[in-house]
């Protein structure tokens, strides 16, 4: 799956050609050559970014759709989908929760955002519109859990009728 900005082309892409620019009339290959020599290996330190896990709630709504497409559509995308905790749905909204990994909550709301739209075709979802989104890390659920006002565990795991 390829990740980057909306609308963004693939990188190599684009118009521009890579061009050779001559070194100068003053330039002395054998002073450039010689430092070439000497220069040391610079090491780059990288960033790395620790990722987390965030619960997602993404609700999703639209006209009047026969309840087996429903429970197929989203069994199918729970089966395209491995971290998909569990589904609840009508014949007019469905409720899909599960559990993502991202860097940071922003990362983690544009993939869940995505997700409707990208498998709606591969899973037969009905053309529904996302109508709610929630994106909790992993301490703020399980702090809602214990103090017994957050949404009940996803549990039974699997696909169910309201």
């Amino acid at each position: 799956m390829r990740r980057a900005r909306p609308g963004a082309p693939p990188r190599g892409t684009g118009s521009r050609a890579l061009t050779s620019v001559g070194a100068g009339a003053d330039f002395d290959r054998s002073v450039a050559a010689d430092r070439t020599a000497e220069q040391v290996p610079v090491t780059v330190k990288e960033e790395h970014t620790q990722s987390k896990l965030w619960h997602i709630t993404l609700s999703v709504s639209g006209t009047e759709t026969p309840l087996k497409e429903v429970r197929r559509g989203l069994e199918q995308l729970a089966h395209d989908h491995p971290f998909l905790l569990t589904s609840r749905y009508a014949n007019d909204h469905a409720e899909i929760r599960y559990w993502e990994e991202a860097r940071d909550l922003h990362d983690a709301a544009a993939v869940a955002l995505r997700l409707w739209g990208e498998h709606r075709s591969s899973a037969k979802l009905p053309p529904w519109e996302i109508v709610g989104l929630e994106v909790i890390d992993r301490e703020t659920y399980h702090q809602r859990i214990a103090e017994g006002y957050g949404p009940p565990p996803a549990a039974p795991v699997g696909v169910h009728p309201y």
